[in-house]
């Protein structure tokens, strides 16, 4: 159901209850207009509760509902109590049992409310396991990492599994990129919407769009955060200050691109490995080449071996903020078989004529 659709049921009913009351006049209101203005005031004040009912958990819903059941039967025994008692008069008796039933059922939804998030529903089993589980499941999506798209060719693999939530706040925020005047963002932010459409035309993603949101909170990642506590879900992003931000919050993140320096195959010193020079590197006689997954290799004595593909040595490989740095070294007389000319299919070489992303980044670090 969208907003608007909501916000139209929400108005009807206010004006329904406002209309039973002008017609019934309750609590003894002769005039119209009294009457009226009570019963608007009791739907809104519905709507209200509505509104904070749906932000709420399931579990704290359920520890609600158990401290207010807990606080009336305690107000039913001291009414009991009282009555033995014989010590008040009526009217005094009737206002002691309405204040203790209103105080009771009012402490006990406040702590219930609060102490709900202890429940461990998966151990209740049925509904509230499933419930559980879906939730946990739950991953939303940042901005971030729908623009970067990889998040697409994750979800063809199926190594995602359960719902993929999908803000409203954040496709709006995605709408705005690609309304910008920036041809650089307009272009970021359309290749974001095509990434969804893709996500969602896979058979086996459930794609779910919610329309949660937290007016209160101006930035964007602690909605998400906000959100991602409010479902019991995780948070997929490659931002690494909301990365870092969830954790300090307690709320769990599946990083894209420590998932990439994870999957990046392990290289050790003495190895021979092909690759294709692709351009001259800052050292003298350096050159430099990229593998498929976009690690820079920088090869000693290589610079006059720029557009072949050669075999080189390892000699080291360096963990940087910007990924995984590959240092070799080319030795002619090893060499069995002459250079070829351009890239080899399945050599480990770089089959594009530009580096991929992300190696500008990579070649701001030292080179050995």
């Amino acid at each position: 159901m969208s907003v608007l659709d909501l916000l139209i049921l929400r108005i009807i009913f206010i004006a329904a209850v406002g209309l039973t009351a002008l017609f019934i006049k309750p609590f003894g209101l002769q005039s119209w207009w009294q009457a009226g203005g009570m019963g608007l005031l009791m739907g809104g004040a519905i709507i209200f509760f509505e509104i904070r009912l749906r932000r709420a958990s399931l579990k704290r819903l359920i520890g609600a509902a158990v401290g207010s059941l807990f606080g009336i039967l305690a107000a039913l025994l001291m009414s009991v109590v009282l009555d033995l008692s014989g010590a008040f008069p009526y009217q005094t008796l009737s206002f002691l049992h309405l204040g203790l039933l209103l105080l009771t059922s009012y402490v006990g939804l406040v702590v219930g409310a609060s102490k709900g998030d202890m429940l461990n529903l998966a151990a209740l089993g049925g509904l509230f396991g499933s419930e559980k589980t879906a939730n946990r499941s739950s991953k939303i999506l940042d901005t971030s990492v729908i623009i970067d798209g990889r998040i697409a060719d994750i979800c063809e693999t199926s190594f995602l599994d359960g719902v993929l939530v999908i803000p409203q706040f954040v496709l709006r925020e995605l709408q705005l990129v690609a309304d910008s005047a920036d041809s650089l963002k307009r272009n970021r932010g359309r290749r974001g919407l095509d990434v969804l459409q893709r996500i969602q035309k896979m058979s086996n993603i459930q794609v779910q769009i919610v329309e949660d949101d937290f007016p209160h909170i101006r930035d964007v990642d602690m909605k998400l955060i906000e959100l991602a506590k409010l479902y019991d879900g995780k948070i997929v992003t490659n931002d690494f200050n909301l990365n870092k931000v969830a954790q300090l919050h307690g709320v769990e993140v599946l990083n894209i691109n420590e998932l990439t320096n994870a999957l990046k195959p392990i290289v050790l010193p003495g190895e021979v490995m092909r690759v294709f020079i692709l351009k001259e590197g800052k050292e003298y006689n350096q050159g430099v080449a990229y593998l498929d997954d976009g690690t820079m290799v920088v090869v000693d004595n290589a610079k006059r071996m720029i557009s072949k593909t050669i075999d080189i040595s390892v000699t080291s490989v360096l963990q940087t903020t910007a990924g995984k740095m590959i240092f070799g070294k080319y030795d002619e007389r090893t060499q069995h078989t002459p250079p070829t000319q351009g890239p080899e299919r399945g050599s480990g070489s770089a089959d594009r004529p530009e580096a991929p992303r992300g190696r500008e980044r990579s070649e701001q670090v030292v080179n050995h």
